[in-house]
């Protein structure tokens, strides 16, 4: 692997990887002729159209909920059946399995936006870390497994690792073509359930590594080029708020609001409920508050320069985000206070004054965390609008 002070590999050093080439190449090519062409001729019905959703939804949320935030982050804890089943749905997608594909991934975000180390880094443009990266041998991409040594001790894992190949022709041409034929259309299911499921599923998946990189705001942190971006989020099954993903990687969220749409997000949680998920990991409330917090400071700060704002405004900037933080912390330490009193008052029998009094202080410092947001919000625009005041 090259070291970060030499040159990456470019295209045309790296070798082309072939078998990748020849897919990524003529499955596409098949999907926008042969799918028209049959649905004009013969046409596709609803039940078709039906397999051909559902199986996008399995090969997709396999991999968010399965291979991205089950394996890669270990963000929860899943029943062995879920894993079945998130591993058969991994060859579904035909997107490596587990071990190379949480591999690549770890190191993604160990290295991010380095050209040298970052498997499919954004700073070598939107082909390459679409699907570029992919269809040459480069070193940034090679493997040795180091990193996911916890995974060789998952056996579901390791038994799609061996059986990958079979894997993939069953799940890809095996439960399509036996669907279709069920139903009396056998190439329709493999046109649909097969063929353009595949070619959809897989570039759904690689406009994160690509677009999220390029296209969207970082209310988070500029540490990496990842960006959130809700109309990405529609159709990636809730990936799309990356920015807060690469911040708090260890989070199963990746949309933290009730209206962010993040359907793996429910799905993890509504496994957790009938007793197939546990250990639900996530950031602490205060840390994305700080986060923010800190990046809008940042932000303000550097409109402030460039506009060559005149007067004091560092030093009331500053002011106004050291108090921000103050209550943000004061709110932390109440709101602490409060949910543990909840968890132990069946066992403690707390009195009902002091629990009072708790929520009474959880509440006070709530509100006041939401006024001086407001105060802050305000002080900024005004502080970053170019005035008459502006030099």
């Amino acid at each position: 692997m090259h070291s970060s002070d030499q040159t990456p590999q470019t295209t045309d050093q790296a070798p082309i990887n072939w078998t990748n080439m020849i897919l990524f190449t003529v499955t596409p090519a098949l999907a926008v002729t042969l799918v028209p062409a049959y649905g004009w001729i013969y046409g596709f019905d609803a039940f078709e159209w039906a397999m051909f959703a559902v199986m996008m939804v399995f090969c997709g949320m396999s991999i968010t909920a399965g291979y991205h935030r089950l394996w890669s982050h270990k963000t929860y804890e899943a029943h062995a059946s879920v894993r079945f089943l998130f591993a058969l749905g991994g060859a579904f997608a035909l997107q490596n399995d587990v071990l190379n594909w949480a591999s690549d991934h770890r190191r993604h975000h160990q290295h991010v936006d380095n050209n040298d180390n970052d498997p499919y880094s954004a700073g070598r443009g939107f082909w390459f870390s679409h699907i570029g990266w992919i269809l040459r041998h480069y070193d940034s991409a090679q493997n040795d497994f180091s990193n996911v040594k916890d995974l060789q001790r998952d056996p579901i894992v390791m038994w799609q690792h061996r059986n990958y190949l079979a894997l993939v022709l069953i799940m890809n041409i095996g439960l399509p073509a036996f669907i279709g034929f069920l139903h009396g259309d056998i190439i329709a299911g493999l046109l649909l359930g097969g063929l353009l499921r595949l070619v959809l599923s897989q570039h759904a998946t690689y406009f994160i590594n690509s677009l999220a990189h390029m296209w969207g705001t970082r209310p988070y942190s500029d540490n990496s080029s990842a960006r959130d971006n809700t109309l990405l989020a529609l159709i990636t099954y809730g990936e799309g708020y990356h920015n807060y993903h690469h911040t708090f990687q260890w989070d199963y969220r990746n949309g933290i609001r009730w209206w962010h749409f993040d359907p793996t997000k429910w799905l993890i949680r509504s496994l957790e409920r009938v007793g197939l998920a546990s250990g639900l990991k996530r950031c602490a409330p205060d840390k994305i508050e700080r986060a923010k917090l800190e990046r809008q400071f940042q932000l303000a700060t550097e409109k402030c320069e460039r506009l060559a704002v005149e007067g004091d405004w560092q030093s009331r900037l500053e002011t106004e985000y050291e108090a921000l933080l103050h209550t943000v912390q004061q709110w932390a330490e109440h709101r602490q206070a409060w949910y543990e009193a909840k968890g132990k008052e069946l066992q403690e029998h707390l009195s009902h004054l002091e629990k009072q009094q708790l929520k009474a202080h959880y509440l006070e410092f709530k509100y006041k965390l939401k006024l001086q947001k407001q105060r802050w919000q305000i002080v900024v625009r005004t502080l970053a609008s170019p005035e008459p005041g502006v030099a």
